[in-house]
């Protein structure tokens, strides 16, 4: 009898042998990986919501109740969301140091990833406006003129037309938005902080929100140049005319009393 002749496999059969290996476990991994990513990122959130707690507990509960209800000392936080925490404590306005018309910002106290934990808290309390990714404040690329024009629409009633503040009723004020970050100025329109209204994304989109920022970076950052020279404070005309008909007026009725008393002194002479 003939022997049969042993079949030789195809040189490329271990390679599709290999691939196949290979895919199968992709697959497992695609399967169990988004799974185990997401307990894990449920685990840090819980670990972030409970040492929030603790923070909360020790410097925001004596003004804002234990549970975040609010006192007469304080309003409630259910509901303002992690974009208001990380606004008020990442400006130092939180803890307030005093009670006021107005709390002003002062040193941060809190680090990065505390700010972090007491905003994942108070988040945890009710839903609200959330902390904002670089991506959305980011000012690169936005429309700075557009940006002047939504300023001088909605915001320089109070802040003037570069940003530089101005006085409210009854001891308020409206803040300098000179040295204050793209994030912050983002989440204060958020939030609507203090005597400030809100601007969430309904009445006016991230876009408009990033080209604001640039314009206020553009007038009023540190690389922002006045050419004109003194800038008294950005009030514009009504302060720089003040200012011309004080001291210019003032100037030239003193050349005009030094012109005549001279005259009269070479008259007698």
């Amino acid at each position: 009898m003939k022997k049969l002749s042993a079949r030789r496999r195809h040189p490329l059969a271990a390679v599709v042998v290999l691939l196949l290996a290979l895919a199968a476990t992709g697959g497992l991994y695609a399967a169990f990986a988004p799974a185990d990513k997401a307990q894990a990122d449920e685990t840090a959130q819980s670990l972030a919501i409970e040492e929030g707690k603790k923070l909360y507990t020790v410097g925001c509960a004596s003004c804002h109740g234990t549970g975040g209800q609010g006192t007469s000392d304080g309003p409630s936080l259910v509901g303002v969301g992690s974009a208001a925490v990380d606004f008020q404590v990442g400006t130092g306005r939180m803890p307030a140091q005093q009670p006021g018309a107005q709390v002003p910002k002062k040193k941060v106290i809190y680090s990065q990833a505390e700010i972090d934990q007491l905003a994942a808290y108070i988040a945890s309390l009710g839903a609200g406006p959330i902390t904002p990714t670089e991506k959305q404040y980011n000012p690169a690329g936005a429309d700075i003129a557009k940006g002047g024009d939504l300023f001088r629409t909605n915001c320089a009633q109070c802040h003037n037309f570069t940003g530089e503040g101005g006085a409210l009723t009854n001891g308020k004020y409206a803040p300098s938005l000179e040295g204050v970050s793209p994030k912050h100025i983002y989440e204060a329109m958020q939030t609507g902080p203090q005597n400030m209204p809100s601007f969430p994304d309904t009445t006016m989109p991230e876009q408009e929100k990033r080209d604001i920022i640039a314009y206020i970076k553009s007038v009023n950052g540190e690389e922002s140049e006045s050419p004109g020279g003194l800038n008294l404070g950005g009030l514009g005309p009504v302060s720089e005319g003040l200012f011309g008909w004080i001291f210019g007026l003032g100037a030239l009725i003193a050349v005009a009393i030094w012109v005549a008393a001279h005259t009269a002194k070479a008259k007698k002479s």
